[in-house]
């Protein structure tokens, strides 16, 4: 998988992304839909309610600056499904990363490996912030910051604190 990691960040970029996207051109540009959406106001239904397992498919880098409470940290170029916590594979598990692009791939993983209720966050933790719901730090207390991933990325990123 590290050796794929290279040639995917170079991807992202050398590739051009207008200004003018939208994170709904941006997903389908670079997503196929394997793994089924769920937005930012049903997810935090979900979560107030219990009801599920949030893995957080960033670098631990990103994930240290800021991630949604609760969340799991899985990452991408070093995921391993046999470092997983014990979790049901008929658990809701909700995937997410900046936008939704890599955790769409995870998304993947985890429904190849039999987990029956994955679904990708729409437009990421990018769209959680903007919509105004929390974050929290690596001591889990709540911030303002988040990690953009890109000054090219960041742009989708409109509240909160943006590092890089």
């Amino acid at each position: 998988m590290k050796n794929l990691l290279f040639p995917i960040l170079l991807f992202f970029t050398l590739v051009p992304v207008s200004a003018q996207d939208s994170v709904e051109e941006l997903l389908k540009k670079y997503n196929t839909g394997s793994v089924s959406y769920i937005s930012v106001e049903q997810l935090r239904m979900k979560q107030l309610k219990d009801e599920v397992i949030l893995l957080d498919t960033r670098s631990a880098e990103e994930f240290e600056v800021s991630h949604i409470e609760d969340a799991l940290l899985v990452g991408y170029d070093d995921f391993d499904l046999y470092r997983l916590p014990n979790i049901s594979k008929d658990k809701n598990i909700i995937v997410y990363c900046s936008l939704g692009i890599r955790s769409e791939q995870i998304g993947e993983k985890l429904k190849k490996a039999g987990f029956e209720n994955v679904q990708n966050l729409f437009g990421g933790i990018f769209e959680w912030k903007n919509t105004g719901f929390p974050v929290v730090d690596k001591e889990g207390e709540p911030t303002e910051k988040v990690h953009a991933y890109s000054k090219q990325w960041a742009k989708w990123l409109k509240n909160g604190e943006k590092i890089y």
